[in-house]
């Protein structure tokens, strides 16, 4: 009778997630056979959804992307600045002015979904905040993620950063195509750091035979995300489970689509259905048809308080892919320059033709003058003049005339052209 009990209780638990998704005005779900791209299932799959913490997918997809590249390596060390420090959990208690490994970044992310590794690891990458943010965006268009905007590398709220549940199985698939030999850190069960030992948010690669990741999500907003592969012999599927209202039902309706749908996927096919980087189409039509334009959710007032107490810059609401990105790059440089006034002191050490350039001037000179740059932020400010555009690697935030000389003297002995400025 235990284990009948025990039996119904989960049926009934099951069949009450699939009944009242339709009345949950948050949820969205999808389903995608990986090796043929063909839509198992989908149920406002294209409504415009707060990504929350699935924003880190995107955080570690332009991490790995860097590590391929030579642009960092694993062991490669990135500054932690006051904002990053200062992130509410979930978060694994990095200080300003300290350091962390990539690997140790990423593998935070991943475990605990930490917020002060996320924004670290998004400020080394993108030079700032919102320089990531565009970097991301541009990276969505890219692989045809057409609903989706980025602004900020962790997912805590703000309005404006928003996804559809295709979207985020568009991005779980790109994990796995474009960076197999990465990929295996989403089955990460656990992640020591200093004396604390912090286990994986996603409970259902424990639980649920053949799931291989990916990951969690929650902020008030959006209700409880969670994007997951799992394979099962020559079946693969990518399912995708957002706004549900509590961490076990969102779990539960997932190992559901799992047992439902697995059985449906193909057992040939040979993937490849986001194409390489780079290379355009990216996207095959049945993962992305055209997108149907969805309203964005509101924001309740605490929330929008919490987005504008981190420090969000308004920005008009765009029109189109095009205009979105360039609306992101305006904002991006108010962002930075907000910062560097903020600041005081700055120096620059370069002007380069390309983004990736500057941001590897600035790795290599913080590497070499640890010191004099340990508690200055990295920003790459975009400059358009004569028709053309160039990236200016910077460090701001020097308290003073005195610091800032000293840190280009220091740069200057290692070889780097240096001049320091007010404001």
């Amino acid at each position: 009778m235990t284990f009948l009990t025990r039996l119904l209780v989960a049926l009934a638990l099951v069949l009450g997630i699939a009944g009242t998704a339709a009345a949950n005005p948050r949820y969205a779900g999808f389903v995608i056979d990986a090796r043929t791209g063909k839509v198992l299932y989908a149920e406002n799959a294209d409504a415009r959804r707060y990504p929350a913490s699935l924003t880190k997918m995107m955080t570690l997809y332009l991490a790995f992307e860097a590590l391929d590249a030579g642009r960092m390596r694993e062991t490669t060390r990135i500054a932690v600045s006051r904002r990053a420090a200062a992130e509410p959990p979930s978060k694994i208690g990095l200080k300003a002015g300290s350091t962390i490994t990539v690997r140790d970044a990423m593998l935070a992310l991943v475990t605990k979904s930490a917020n002060d590794a996320a924004t670290a690891l998004g400020e080394h990458l993108g030079g700032s905040e919102a320089g990531f943010a565009r970097m991301a965006t541009e990276k969505a268009r890219a692989l045809g993620m057409r609903n989706t905007t980025f602004r900020n590398a962790h997912g805590l709220p703000n309005p404006r950063q928003v996804t559809t549940a295709r979207d985020m199985a568009i991005l779980g698939i790109a994990l796995r195509e474009h960076f197999p030999q990465r990929y295996a850190i989403f089955q990460t069960r656990s992640f020591s750091f200093g004396k604390q030992v912090f286990g994986n948010h996603n409970r259902l690669l424990q639980q649920v035979k053949g799931v291989d990741g990916i990951k969690t999500g929650y902020i008030n907003a959006s209700g409880f995300n969670l994007v997951t592969s799992a394979r099962s012999g020559n079946r693969s599927i990518v399912a995708v489970v957002m706004g549900g209202n509590t961490a076990a039902s969102r779990d539960a309706h997932m190992r559901d689509l799992i047992a439902r749908y697995m059985p449906k996927a193909s057992t040939r096919g040979g993937g490849g259905l986001v194409a390489k980087r780079g290379v355009s189409p990216v996207v095959t039509s049945s993962i992305a048809p055209e997108i149907r334009q969805a309203p964005v959710p509101t924001l309740r007032a605490e929330q929008t308080v919490q987005s504008a107490s981190l420090g969000m810059l308004p920005v008009p609401e765009p029109r189109g892919a095009q205009a979105e990105v360039a609306a992101l790059a305006q904002a991006a440089d108010q962002s930075e320059t907000f910062q560097e006034a903020a600041g005081g002191w700055t120096i620059q050490i370069a002007a380069t033709p390309g983004r990736d350039d500057a941001l590897s001037i600035l790795e290599r000179a913080r590497s070499r003058v640890p010191g004099p740059l340990r508690d200055a932020a990295p920003l790459v400010v975009e400059y358009r003049t004569g028709g053309q555009t160039v990236y200016r690697a910077r460090f701001a935030g020097f308290s003073g005339k005195d610091s800032a000389w000293q840190a280009c003297g220091a740069l200057k002995k290692h070889g780097f052209n240096c001049w320091a400025s007010e404001g």
